[in-house]
């Protein structure tokens, strides 16, 4: 993979769910109840794809499981922003009020995400013996990620050579078209972490690993009792970073483009908050993610020593409102070329960013693989 990246194929890429097609018909990104809505004060933006979180928010707002986008825009508007960001907090829903950049910079989670590397790796005093082979060479990578960011980072592993097994539970289900999307060249398995004998499959299944990836907020996936053996590189991605007070938030790109200032940067009309034309804080974390898990790979090739690897949404968003050159009076994003596409069967998606063709294999039916290296 020596040959230049192709800015077009880049761009196509972290475009890929405007791409997707499952029998010629494209995905809706975002569920009705996700989106941008006007409250009493300001805006809110929300994240409810996942039925769960869509519970979440319309019980806390008091309406019922049934109620439409129209009930709860008309909610929303009776209440201050503020007001219903720290419901969401408290009641594991997924909302936020829409702030300026200037305000998100200023505030204690802001300034959180303004500091230190955008990879963080960090060695762990245990280790094993050196292998001395080439990092991914076959390395096995347990995936316990799901939405963009993870399963991108995974996505590429693959394609580097790792095996990926992604381990799921069986509620709630992924959502079918999103893992079309970014499981390219994985296999893909459900697992309970709740019960006994499928907690010690998983148990079983990161012994044998060389790579643990987790995309749950800080400390889920301990609380599950999962032990991380010696030696393994666990890299970790989150919405708000491992510190601070936002690090046991639930968030997605969206929501940290709204809560950081880029929805308001986006805005086209200076009131209405808008979006970056792609999921690019997702991407770019993926892909920040999986340098720093060859990097940690390949030092424990010559130490043997385990490591720890975390990025997170909210530190890649400041680190691209830092970049210099910014145009806020940018023309419309064009639509990424649908030549940067692969198809295989009734699924059309697009092709890596890295300079290949295609990857792997194209994504397995979800949660159809056996539990097994």
């Amino acid at each position: 993979m020596d040959a230049p990246l192709d800015p077009a194929r880049v761009a196509a890429s972290f475009a890929s769910d405007r791409l997707l097609r499952v029998d010629g018909e494209p995905w809706a990104g975002f569920a009705p109840h996700s989106g941008f809505f006007p409250t009493s004060d300001g805006w809110v933006r929300t994240h409810a794809n996942y039925p769960h979180h869509r519970r979440r928010l319309l019980r806390l707002l008091g309406l019922p499981d049934d109620g439409t986008r129209d009930d709860l825009a008309a909610r929303l508007a009776e209440l201050p922003a503020q007001q219903v960001e720290d419901a969401a907090a408290d009641g594991g829903a997924i909302a936020v009020r829409v702030r300026p950049e200037s305000e998100w910079r200023a505030s204690a989670p802001g300034r959180a995400a303004a500091v230190g590397p955008l990879v963080t790796t960090a060695p762990r005093p245990d280790g094993r013996a050196a292998s001395g082979t080439p990092p991914l060479a076959g390395a096995r990578v347990l995936d316990l990620t799901r939405v963009i960011a993870g399963p991108v980072g995974t996505r590429t592993l693959a394609l580097l050579g790792a095996d990926v097994l992604r381990v799921d539970p069986p509620e709630p289900a992924e959502i079918g078209a999103q893992h079309l999307d970014t499981g390219q060249g994985k296999r893909s398995t459900l697992l309970d972490l709740r019960r006994r004998d499928d907690h010690a499959r998983a148990q079983d299944l990161l012994d044998a690993a060389d790579v643990l990836v987790t995309g749950y907020r800080p400390g889920a996936i301990e609380s599950h009792g999962l032990q991380v053996p010696p030696g393994t590189v666990h890299a970790r991605v989150s919405a708000w970073g491992t510190s601070g007070p936002w690090a046991d938030r639930r968030g997605f790109d969206s929501i940290v483009q709204a809560a950081g200032g880029i929805a308001l940067i986006e805005s086209a009309d200076g009131v209405t908050p808008g979006a970056l034309p792609a999921q690019a804080l997702d991407h770019a974390t993926g892909y920040l993610l999986a340098a720093g898990v060859v990097d940690a790979l390949t030092a424990r090739s010559h130490d043997g020593a385990g490591r720890d690897v975390a990025v997170c949404l909210a530190r890649t968003a400041t680190w691209l409102l830092d970049a210099p050159g910014r145009t806020p009076d940018h023309p419309p994003a064009e639509p990424p070329p649908s030549d940067a596409t692969v198809t295989h069967g009734r699924v059309r998606y697009a092709r890596p960013a890295l300079p290949v063709d295609d990857y792997p294999a194209p994504a397995r039916p979800w949660g159809t693989d056996p539990p097994l290296w």
